[in-house]
């Protein structure tokens, strides 16, 4: 009997302790996601900038500019679902599917300012591409810090004993904040 009690105690201290890890886990790649929430809601907040500044000279490529502001849109709407949810996998694709087509359009963008020396001498122009460059990059470091933080949860739900019990205390999988359009997996040719 007294066997029986010391090896339910130490199961239970084994439980609560893996239930407890993967609950930090879960938090850490939430916090790493407000991380991200909190750069995307930026670049958001520069692209409306960005496309007045451009309507001026752009005005014959209205439909490219559309493009941009209809995807921001979706992408802002889809952030907002995702940042409430980052362990829901229906949320964040919905967000990976908006940010693919955001940064199609955003690429579509450039390649039109880049026919446009006027406006791409333009100082405001020039300071909203240079922030949103910065906006990028600082995104492109909170995906990884995401991603970090997401590998190893996941690892740990699924290496044993815990994977018999991640599942029954409702720690779903978490998904990869990744890129999936190839313009964006390409490095950009320069030429002089």
């Amino acid at each position: 009997m007294i066997i029986f009690l010391v090896v339910a105690v130490i199961l239970l201290i084994m439980i609560v302790g893996i239930y407890n890890n993967l609950v930090k886990l879960r938090n850490r790649f939430k916090n790493a996601f407000a991380q991200i929430d909190v750069q995307l809601k930026r670049r958001y907040d520069l692209i409306p900038n960005l496309v007045e500044t451009a309507k001026g000279y752009l005005a014959h490529e209205r439909q490219t500019l559309e493009e941009v502001i209809k995807a921001r849109n979706q992408a802002s709407s889809a952030v907002y679902q995702a940042s409430s949810h980052p362990e829901d996998p229906s949320a964040m694709k919905k967000l990976l599917g908006a940010e693919t087509l955001l940064g199609g359009a955003m690429g579509r963008l450039m390649v039109t300012v880049e026919r446009y020396p006027v406006l791409k001498a333009n100082q405001t122009m020039a300071q909203l591409m240079e922030e949103l460059a910065s906006t990028e990059n600082r995104i492109s470091y909170a995906r990884q810090s995401f991603n970090d933080a997401v590998m190893f949860y996941n690892t740990q739900r699924e290496v044993f004993p815990n994977s018999l019990l991640a599942d029954r205390f409702g720690f779903q999988e978490a998904i990869l904040f990744e890129v999936k359009s190839e313009e964006e997996r390409t490095a950009p040719k320069v030429s002089f």
